[in-house]
Formats: structure tokens, sequence, C-alpha cells
């Protein structure tokens, strides 16, 4: 069967659809199938939980509903570091001392083992540089030490702390104090990353489909039935990787997701301009609650993120993103974007990554909103694990569970918590001044 053009789904245009090193598409569901292990959902979050299944001998089939990395594993700054988009300090308040660290020695594993899967298969995700930048917006530098203290006692990464001094030769604006690098953590292409690891999957013996939606689940029984519009897949277990693209798939998993809108500029090449600005290689995060996060690419062009919006399609979005650059490199007035596009995130309450089993066999592996590329292939490979092996490093994750995200009104909710958000950071700023 051959499916009609207009319902073939195509990247979005981006950065990375422009650098995109990958198939033209990858076939779609034709034929009913019958498989051990079902993923929904084509980001990094089930193409990780696929790879680490079929790298440990398992059968697996993995539905996108449009393009293989089409939202936000496909959309991002390319950060990758460890962590999860809740600190370290309030995981810990939650679980205690010994799973707080257990949790984030998930994330460490998995940054190495993205680095080794690249090299193992030959991924093309460059232009790789190492080093990730948080640039203090507040004058707090005794407590930046402090963390950067108990991390490297704690993890040993080699989190250094940056004086202010130094953050002024780095970065030519007025708006940062201090700072910590990690060395440990690089940036890359995600796009073409997350094809990459599609192409292992396959290469291991999984089976991918794009543009093949799931319309329909029947996930009791021994042998569980998903329904796409062309054919449906009969697997004795399923993994449910959909986040904020969820939809109304799963009622349970979809309360519990919060999609929230964020974006993304690249300008045009800036030539001897970007020393003006910016002399640091690293990419680069600042430390307010609503902040911006960029990188600056061999070609002297600036990609650059932030924002947080209930609105997925904003107007202007060109110069919105402009502004922010400006706003903390005023130098640049005059640099134009190149393209902009918006991503959807999927965002627990809780902001750690939601895992575990709704019943025998039914997998759930989502809400990496803020912080995925890294933690994706962490949660990839618990959730394979614990299939494949029977490990219970999942558990880890039960004391974050699928809380209530707010249904029709959790994005306008997710709205005022941002706009709040940036009320503490200007008084933080007021108070650092």
């Amino acid at each position: 069967m051959i499916i009609p053009v207009q319902q073939a789904a195509t990247y979005i245009d981006s950065y990375y659809h422009r650098t995109l090193r990958a198939p033209a598409a990858r076939p779609t569901l034709v034929e009913d199938t019958d498989c051990d292990i079902c993923i929904i959902g084509g980001g990094m979050a089930g193409l990780a939980t696929a790879l680490g299944l079929a790298e440990r001998g398992r059968d697996v089939v993995l539905l996108e509903a449009k393009r293989v990395g089409w939202g936000a594993s496909g959309r991002n700054g390319g950060f990758v570091g460890g962590g999860y988009s809740l600190g370290i300090g309030d995981i810990e308040a939650r679980v205690g001392r010994e799973d707080a660290d257990a949790l984030a020695r998930l994330t460490l594993d998995a940054l190495e083992l993205i680095k080794q899967r690249i090299e193992r298969y030959g991924i093309d995700a460059g232009p790789m540089r190492p080093g990730i930048m948080k640039a203090s917006w507040f004058a707090n530098a005794d407590s930046l030490r402090a963390h950067a203290d108990k991390m490297n006692e704690r993890f040993g990464i080699g989190l250094t702390f940056q004086s202010r001094e130094r953050m002024r030769e780095l970065y030519l604006t007025e708006r940062y104090y201090e700072g910590l690098l990690d060395p440990t953590a690089f940036q890359f292409h995600s796009l073409n990353f997350t094809n990459g690891i599609a192409d292992a999957c396959a290469g291991n013996g999984a089976r991918i489909f794009e543009n093949a939606a799931v319309t329909h689940m029947d996930l009791t029984g021994d042998r569980k039935r998903i329904d796409t519009a062309h054919a449906s897949i009969s697997a004795n277990q399923v993994v449910i990787c959909c986040s904020g693209y969820i939809g109304h798939l799963h009622p349970k998993l979809s309360r519990a997701t919060l999609p929230v809108g964020t974006y993304v500029v690249l300008t045009e090449p800036l030539g001897d301009r970007l020393e003006q600005a910016i002399k640091a290689p690293y990419g680069t995060s600042d430390s307010r609650l609503a902040g911006d996060y960029y990188r600056a690419l061999p070609d002297t062009r600036l990609l650059w993120g932030g924002r947080v919006s209930s609105n997925l399609s904003p107007r202007n979005l060109k110069q919105k993103m402009i502004g922010d650059i400006l706003r903390i490199y005023p130098q640049l007035e005059g640099v134009r974007a190149a393209v902009a596009w918006p991503g959807t995130m999927g965002y627990a309450v809780h902001k750690m990554p939601q895992i575990g089993q709704l019943s025998e066999g039914v997998w759930y592996n989502q809400g990496y909103g803020g912080h995925g590329m890294c933690a994706t292939t962490a949660g990839g490979e618990v959730v394979a694990k614990a299939i494949a092996e029977g490990d219970e490093s999942y558990k880890l994750f039960a004391p974050f569970g699928l809380d209530f995200a707010g249904g029709p009104l959790g994005p306008a909710i997710a709205q005022c918590a941002y706009w709040g958000f940036q009320l503490q950071d200007l008084w933080q700023a007021w108070k650092s001044k």
C-alpha cells in the first residue's frame, strides 16, 4: 500500500531539518504484525527504549505518528548533560540522599552511553563541542561554590566555578555574575543523533514505522492490540512514550501530561561580530527560572532558545527571539534571524520523568521536558532493563507519579506559572543589585 503524499508528515523548518542526515522517510505500517514489545512514540524516550531492548535481543516494533524525532527530540537546543529538570536538592528532599544519588547516577551513566553509542554506531551528530556553562543571573558566588563542591564530592563530575571576572571575559554582557562550567556535558545535533539512534535500532533488528499514528489500543489481556489507520500490532508488552504529543491516546497519561510550548531561533552568520558578544565555546544557559539557553555554531550563527507559553504557534516569533538576544547582547543590534521554530515539551507537575507500569505488560516512559536529551537515554535503559532483565531500577521513579496536570487548563496554568517565574527573577535580580 502507498500512503498518499498529503498524509505523510515532514519535519518543520528548523536548523536541524536544514542540516539533516536521514532517510527521506521510513516505511509506514501497512500489514498486521506481531511482536514481543510495541513502543509508541519515536522521540528519544521511545527510541532509547527500543535500542536498549533490541541490543538485549528482544523483538521490538516502534510506531511513530509522524517522523522520528519530529517533536521535542529534534527541535531543542542540543544540550547533553546529566540531571533532570528538577534539581538535585529538590529530588533529595523528596526521596532522600541515597535514592537521589542513584537517580543522578542514571543520567551520568547515560551521558557516557550516549558518547559510546555515537562512536559504536558511527552517528554523525556534529558539530559536537564539550562544556555547558550555567551563567548566574544573580550575585550568589558562595552558593555556586558550595553547589560545585557538593556535586564534585558526590559524583566527581568536575564542575568548575567561574569568577565574575572570568565570566566577563567569556560573555561581554552586564547581565551575568558568576558561573558554573560542566566539562562533562556537551552540545550536538539533536535530530541527527535521534535519527542515528533509529538507524541503530534497525541495525539491531527493531522495526520502525513512521506516519503510523495509533488510533486505538486494547491493553487488556495477555496480548495487546494497537491499531493504526492501515494495520494493527499484536504485542506481549507495550511502552507508551508520547509525552507532550500524547493527546487523548491514554486518559491517565494524558491527564498527567502538561504540553508546554517553547521556541528556538537560528541567526544568520555573525562573522567577527560574534566575538563582540560571546567568546565562550560552550553551550550556555542562565540561572533564571524563566531563562534562555544558547550556543554558537562553528559558522558564527547563534542558536538561541527560551520562553514558555501556552501558545504553540506565536506570531512574529523571529522578532521576539531576536529581542531576547538583544536584551543580553545589545551590541548585536541588527542581527537577523534565518529561521525560528516552536516546539512542544511534555512536563509533569513534579518536573521529573514519569516511568513505571500501568498494568501487567503496559509501561510508560515520558515527561522529559526541559532536560531531555540525556535523561531520555537513562529512562530508556531503565525500562529496557526492567522488561528484558527484570531490573527494578524503574521503581526509583515511583515517588514521581502521574499527578494531575490540569487537564484543558494545564497550558494556561503553565503560562501563569511562567509569568510568576519572571516576576521572581526580577525580584531576585533587584536584590542582587
